[in-house]
């Protein structure tokens, strides 16, 4: 009794070795995932780190994708090579099996030279080949290599380091694409095109049945170990990319932090290494792997029965020798500890055949080799779950979830041989990455349609970049494109001043100066320019401009009824604001910003050529509005107003501007609209009299191209939003104004759709509908600062389902719109620089341009843009940007203040 006793402690104690904790457990996925964020930096990594290896897989399926494709594999099974035939059906088709055949490769080929290997691949691929009956012409085939590989593309790949039993000189340290490729040349069978090389592990991953979301990590152990998912691009420094996901094979296995390992290693894993083909390498995933977990069993099966604990202390030459358990023997324990089958099946194949670990077992000796199988394989479940949990914390805190929603494919026959291990590496999970939500999807077929896959994706990612290419680069403008345009409205400028027909109206402004300094008082500012009225006070003095102002609305019903309840409506704002400012009875100087088109004819004299941005009030076009202002002072009796200058809002930006920077004499404005301004000789303008002076011409540049000369550079994409506009076939330069840059992206997205591109080819009802794509969106798509999480966010809101290879797609599509409207206005700065150095007969140039508008002000790459191509176009102009503050307000009382230094306050200027 005392003995048994005393076997069953020994026994009890030996078993526990295997036990890991839950804190050595937290241990081992804190300094995996430390590891892991290592090596993605590029910091340098001991030899017992993990690798994370980029595999250039930069997209998961999306269930479109279809072909014939051949698949190799080699290495994911141990001592087998497989060849597969993998047809993809697509989204509609039915789905089809794989054909496919096993062939084992010999021990001298694992061990020998590796052309001879290769040469081996290559004669059972032409084998399998041959009894196929279908058509095998121009083949694409991937190629699933399962060892440690440093990959510097989708088809280049240099074997690290052989594993698994592998050993063939000449291999490491080479292409072992190109090592498959000569082979293959060499059989002379076949035309073959090898497309890919994927370990299985990604084949695994890319291999998963398409669920509610994207597979995005593929877990295999078979014979070893190893885990991949998809890393955010900017993550991974040797990548040297800034936008995308790439799928990262961790090649964990090598992991052998001893500071969190050393505890949980037993003499038994210990002397499994001293005794394997590469000691003191691949430490985690002896501990994990098929090709060991057999070895462990019997290194402690021979442990206890030499201490008279098993077998009646008897072992055989079976139990003696190095793999003479496998995986598949361990399987046959896998039943409930106690079950009366498990004991059976246990005691068969204990006492059977060339296993034969003892003469006579009993019913005792199969439940404890029960339990140490048990307790074997319940270790590498939880160090299993501790990696994978460490690759969950690093997705989960890369994209910022508070609970991560992630689906893992599984592979490898531990998995399929041993339903234990993914229950207990599911219960682990759960322990160790409580915020992560996650499916286990078992790979269908070992990872070989996984193969297919990535080389069906990289087809259809090859395919939609030629499409893409296609639609953008009509948007993409070449030196030569954008000289012409320059060259174009240097002409119209010119026509436009001479009173010739232009698509230009160069528009004298009466504005005969920019602020000098010397500008002081008290001046009032009307700014209207949309359905929001401001009136303003603006004090001059020699410490500055101090302004204040008040934002009055004008309704729907005023903008669109009669000029007579629209004029009386302002003055009432304009009292209003008096009063609360303490300025009744006052009469200031009053400058007018007046944002729609208009002639003037003196300084207080403007008549409305048309109304814009959604006005259409009565009896006002062809009417000047300073008189309809001033005939609405009239009816509100008892208040003066003296009315200054009538200012336009690009004029306005120049002179506020101006007031900062004596050499400003260009205004821009690139808004919900766009239009210039810039100082001109007076002698060039013909519908002012006079030779000497300038006067400031607003350009109405909106208008540019009307006439057919930017037709070249219309795409179809302008066409149709400039057909579906409230002003088709005016306004042609609109294709660089924020009101209609969103809308340019949206028909593009419609097209893409349309082609299969995007969103699946799933046409949505929101991106159907007009205006839905705000300017503003291509601001906070393109900038810098955000995560292709957050393009997506962006979109998702939109109601577009989309996948990052959407979400990248869309920002190229406004990367490449909104480069083409920089570059476009840049053209059009480059004229009117070159024009006014040019007028003065001056070799170079140094000239400022005040800039408003929340497209140039909020874009991120907009005014970088801008400016580089007028460095280009115009390399003898020397040209400084500055950005107006509040040029619509401040810009008017400078205008006011200008013509009060002047003594043109009240002349009518003509």
């Amino acid at each position: 009794m005392a003995l048994g006793l005393e076997i069953s402690l020994r026994s009890a104690l030996l078993i526990y070795q295997f036990k890991v904790t839950e804190t050595q457990l937290q241990q081992i996925q804190a300094s995996l995932l430390g590891s892991m964020e290592q090596a993605l930096r590029g910091q340098a990594t001991p030899a017992s780190a993990v690798r994370m290896l980029p595999t250039y897989v930069g997209s998961t399926p999306h269930g479109t994708e279809q072909g014939d494709f051949v698949v190799l594999e080699l290495g994911a099974t141990g001592a087998s090579l497989r060849v597969l035939w993998v047809t993809l059906m697509g989204t509609e088709g039915h789905r089809m099996e794989p054909q496919s055949q096993e062939f084992v490769i010999p021990p001298e080929v694992m061990l020998g030279p590796g052309q001879q290997l290769f040469d081996f691949a290559a004669h059972c691929l032409s084998e399998f080949l041959d009894a196929l009956p279908m058509d095998k012409q121009g083949l694409q085939l991937g190629f699933s290599f399962s060892f440690p590989c440093h990959q510097t593309g989708l088809d280049r790949s240099t074997l690290i380091s052989w594993t698994k039993g592998f050993r063939c000189s000449g291999v490491e340290g080479h292409d072992v694409v190109q090592l498959l490729r000569d082979a293959i040349e060499r059989q002379g069978a076949y035309s073959i095109d090898v497309f890919a090389v994927v370990n299985d592990t990604v084949g695994t991953m890319m291999g998963c049945e398409p669920g509610v979301g994207p597979c995005e990590v593929g877990l295999v152990v078979d014979t070893g170990t190893n885990a991949c998912y998809m890393e955010e691009a900017r993550h991974v420094a040797v990548l040297d990319e800034d936008r995308g996901r790439v799928c990262i094979s961790v090649e964990w296995g090598s992991f052998s932090d001893d500071g969190v390992l050393g505890p949980v290693l037993t003499t038994f894993d210990h002397a499994l290494d001293r005794e394997s083909l590469n000691p003191g390498a691949q430490r985690f995933e002896k501990m994990i792997g098929g090709l060991y977990l057999g070895e462990l069993v019997r290194l402690v099966l021979a442990h206890l029965a030499q201490r008279g604990v098993l077998f009646g202390g008897c072992t055989s030459p079976a139990l003696l020798s190095r793999g003479s358990i496998l995986l598949d023997h361990v399987a046959e324990m896998e039943e409930e500890v106690g079950e009366a089958s498990g004991l059976r099946q246990g005691a068969s194949w204990l006492g059977r055949g060339e296993v034969a670990l003892s003469p006579s077992v009993g019913a005792s000796d199969a439940e404890l080799v029960q339990y140490v199988c048990a307790a074997v394989l319940t270790r590498a479940a939880r160090l299993c779950a501790a990696a994978l949990a460490a690759v969950l914390s690093r997705l989960q805190h890369s994209r910022e979830q508070q609970m991560l929603q992630i689906a893992v494919a599984t592979g490898g026959r531990v998995f399929e041989r041993h339903p234990s291990f993914l229950s207990v590496l599911q219960k682990t999970v759960m322990l160790l990455a409580p915020q992560c939500d996650v499916s286990f999807i078992p790979s269908v077929d070992g990872g070989g349609r996984g193969v297919a896959m990535v080389t069906a994706v990289a087809a259809r990612l090859a395919a939609h970049r030629r499409l893409l290419e296609e639609n953008l680069a009509p948007f993409r403008l070449n030196h030569n494109q954008l000289a012409a345009v320059q060259a174009q409205m240097r002409e119209a400028m010119v026509k436009g001043l001479r009173g010739e027909a232009s698509s230009l109206r160069m528009l004298p402004t009466y504005v005969r100066a920019t602020p000098d300094g010397t500008e002081r008082g008290d001046f009032l500012a009307l700014d209207l320019g949309g359905t929001n009225f401001r009136v303003l006070l603006v004090r001059v003095t020699a410490g500055g401009v101090k302004i204040t102002s008040q934002v009055y609305s004008i309704p729907e019903d005023v903008a669109q009824g009669s000029g007579q309840q629209l004029f009386d409506r302002i003055v009432d704002c304009i009292v209003d604001f008096q009063q609360k400012q303490g300025l009744s009875g006052q009469s200031l100087p009053l400058g007018f910003t007046f944002s729609f088109p208009c002639r003037q004819l003196g300084l207080d004299q403007g008549i409305l050529l048309n109304w814009t941005k959604g006005f259409s009030a009565s009896d006002c076009e062809g009417q000047d509005v300073v008189c309809l202002l001033r005939e609405a002072i009239g009816r509100r009796q008892a208040v003066e107003l003296n009315v200054v200058a009538i200012v336009n809002d690009t004029v306005g930006t120049m002179m506020s501007c101006g007031y900062e920077d004596p050499r400003c004499e260009v205004g821009l404005i690139v808004g919900t609209g766009t239009n210039a301004c810039y100082m001109e000789e007076l002698r060039n303008v013909a519908a002012v009299a006079g030779d000497s002076g300038h006067m400031c011409i607003n350009m109405e540049w909106g208008a540019f191209g009307d006439d057919g000369s930017l037709d070249l550079l219309r795409t179809c994409f302008d066409a149709n939003v400039d057909q579906a506009s409230i002003n088709p076939g005016k306004q042609r330069y609109k294709m660089i104004s924020g009101m209609y840059l969103g809308e340019i992206v949206r028909h593009i997205l419609l097209r893409l759709t349309s082609l299969g591109v995007l969103f699946r080819g799933q046409q949505t009802q929101r991106l159907q509908t007009r205006d839905i794509f705000k300017t503003k969106f291509l601001s906070e798509i393109e900038s810098d600062s955000l995560a292709l999480r957050q393009v997506r966010a962006i979109l998702e809101d939109l109601g577009l389902p989309l996948t990052s290879d959407d979400a990248l797609m869309v920002l190229e599509v406004c990367q490449a719109v909104s480069q083409r409207a920089a570059q476009l206005c840049g053209a059009g700065v480059a004229a009117v620089v070159e024009k006014i150095r040019e007028n003065r007969g001056l070799e170079e140039l140094t000239v400022s341009v005040g800039v408003d508008g929340t497209l140039y002000k909020l874009h991120p790459h907009f005014s970088g843009l801008v400016a580089a191509t007028v460095r280009e176009l115009a390399p003898r102009c020397a040209v400084t940007f500055l950005q107006s503050e509040d040029g619509s307000g401040k810009g008017a009382a400078l205008v006011t203040a200008v013509a009060c230094r002047l003594g043109l306050a009240g002349q009518h200027q003509k």
